[in-house]
């Protein structure tokens, strides 16, 4: 199956061949996707009464190898369908017990920092770093939660480049502080489910100016994959109102690390210049504690 066909959508094209058993289960994910998508074969059989076999064979009618592959991608799929209502229940029922939610929610991140290490690709990894090392300008576009990770990244590259612009929600459109970007510029988009419709208007007009794209998503089914040049994936999976941008800050750190190791000159010059100016301005309390 294509990774980028809407689940959804395959399901209605292929609804009219299916057995009365597999219409059942395809009606039941179409209205009822958000449930459908965190439960077994064996649990979604036992809902809409019938075999598990039946559900693994409706998997295979769609392309699926098997349930679990089906399953994957319903829940990739559903992450910018979710709501904020249907998000806040999914996570009562999940987080419901409060004496473990701190060791939930931290084990979730750290899974979703284990799958992001297992799953980058390293090469498009160094792709990235190499065209935010000869872009002419670097703009830097998150919306929304996201735009915390953009105003972090764009804060230490500050610290390596002097043609860093941060783009966001602010006293000037998002289009006019894109206005004059060109074929020699690269532009970092970071964006997270629920995915902002303006940042697919940014990706278009970025793209029709020719510069290089590099996304920070959470899926290559994110639509900001797409239209990259190059993806860095980074997981984000926590199944409540708030994202989880754990993985995505530990990926951006390591950007910043290994773009300061390919301009370790210009950085010890311009830190000896800065910490002369800290000092000498006080900017930082540097007595001793008694």
């Amino acid at each position: 199956m294509e990774k980028n066909q809407d689940l959804l959508k395959l399901i209605r094209d292929v609804y009219p061949r299916l057995s009365k058993g597999q219409k059942l289960i395809a009606n039941y994910i179409v209205n009822d996707y958000d449930k459908a998508a965190f439960m077994t074969a064996a649990s979604l059989g036992d809902v809409i009464g019938v075999s598990e076999s039946t559900v693994v064979r409706f998997a295979n009618r769609l392309g699926f190898d098997g349930y679990r592959e089906l399953q994957n991608d319903l829940q990739e799929l559903i992450k910018n369908k979710l709501t904020t209502i249907q998000r806040l229940n999914i996570a009562e029922s999940n987080y419901k017990d409060d004496e473990n939610i701190l060791s939930k929610i931290m084990e979730r991140d750290m899974e979703n920092i284990k799958k992001t290490v297992n799953e980058i690709d390293p090469s498009a990894f160094q792709e990235a770093i190499d065209l935010i090392l000869k872009g002419k300008q670097i703009y830097i576009v998150g919306l929304r939660s996201s735009s915390f990770l953009a105003g972090y990244l764009g804060f230490y590259l500050n610290f390596l480049f002097d043609n860093v612009k941060i783009v966001g929600s602010g006293p000037n459109d998002i289009f006019e502080q894109l206005l004059r970007i060109s074929s020699e510029d690269v532009v970092v988009v970071i964006t997270y489910p629920r995915y902002s419709k303006r940042i697919t208007d940014i990706l278009e007009y970025t793209k029709e100016r020719g510069a290089s794209i590099i996304t920070i998503t959470d899926s290559f089914l994110s639509p900001a994959a797409h239209k990259a040049d190059v993806s860095l994936i980074a997981n984000s999976d926590m199944l409540s109102f708030v994202d989880s941008l754990v993985a995505p800050m530990s990926l951006i750190n390591s950007f910043i690390i290994a773009l300061g190791n390919e301009k370790k000159k210009y950085l010890n010059n311009y830190f000896e210049d800065l910490e002369s100016i800290w000092k000498k301005y006080g900017i930082y309390n540097e007595d001793s504690l008694e």
